[in-house]
């Protein structure tokens, strides 16, 4: 539990920054810095595919209040979601897999990410016909927060900050709970030696990638652990592995789902992020020949 507290409190800086950047584009708006979000949303996937692979999950959770806000097109949050693998790389790491086989993890992970996050922003861009409208005022109303009401940018910027931290936290402890139940054992530290995944068929070609894109689903920091100490075990395919990798994001959709009005938009959003992952996955078991 006390593993579960402290990821969350690493939250607390990104979310912050978060929601001061959207409360000065909403105090400002049509000013300077939205006039640089607007044009920066070109090179959107690219940047998004390069944060996102850094070893934490707390861009994906900027990223998915930022796209709720407008300020992110779907191209960067898919690459961000794509790219992140929570504490995946880490593990590896700490497992003394070969620094030559993650180099590929990572560089095949960002560079699908970006083509995935280029590909799928030019086809809602080419059916809608204009980019995502900013809408920090949207954001707040759902939130309740009544960011009008009060003077500054600091002050609602904590206050959505606490928010989304205790939803997230109450979800974290929620599911390290289930898994504890389910005999994951303290499947978040070092001497973790059993996981419930361990009977999943995650050697059989497709069915592997198919449980590993389900696994990676779960924003929990067990799943990646399990994933990246099942794959140095052998007990886990490559492929597999990668599905689980890709959609592995942290808590990006649990604050996307928390922050983004649009419910159908957010389930489209959680089934592209599966489907991209498994035949990601697949493809890169297959052709890249990570052993």
């Amino acid at each position: 539990m006390i593993h579960v507290i402290e990821e969350a409190l690493l939250l607390l800086p990104f979310l912050f920054v978060t929601y001061l950047v959207l409360e000065a584009v909403e105090a400002h708006a049509g000013g300077a810095l939205e006039r640089f979000l607007e044009r920066s949303r070109s090179i959107g996937s690219l940047a998004g595919g390069l944060l996102g692979a850094l070893p934490q999950c707390g861009v994906s959770a900027m990223t998915a209040s930022f796209y709720a806000g407008g300020v992110v097109s779907i191209g960067t949050l898919m690459a961000v979601f794509l790219s992140t693998s929570d504490e995946l790389i880490p593990v590896l790491i700490s497992s003394r897999i070969p620094a030559s086989i993650i180099a590929k993890i990572v560089v095949m992970k960002i560079i699908a990410a970006v083509a995935v996050g280029f590909t799928i922003g030019g086809i809602v861009y080419f059916i809608r016909q204009k980019n995502r409208v900013v809408n920090i005022e949207g954001l707040c109303r759902h939130s309740h927060c009544h960011c009008h009401n009060r003077k500054g940018i600091v002050l609602p910027a904590l206050i959505h900050t606490l928010e989304i931290f205790v939803f997230i936290l109450a979800i974290s402890l929620a599911l390290h709970y289930c898994m504890e139940y389910f005999g994951s054992g303290h499947c978040c530290h070092d001497h973790c030696d059993h996981t419930p995944f361990e009977s999943l068929k995650l050697h059989t070609p497709l069915v592997g990638e198919l449980l590993g894109g389900l696994l990676g689903l779960i924003p929990n920091c067990a799943a990646s652990v399990a994933s990246a100490r099942l794959y140095a075990e052998g007990a886990m395919s490559s492929g597999a592995m990668m599905a689980s990798s890709f959609t592995s994001c942290g808590v990006g959709l649990l604050v996307l789902f928390r922050t983004n009005r649009n419910i159908i938009e957010n389930i489209s959003i959680l089934i592209s992020v599966y489907v991209c992952g498994v035949f990601l996955g697949w493809l890169s078991g297959l052709i890249l020949g990570i052993p």
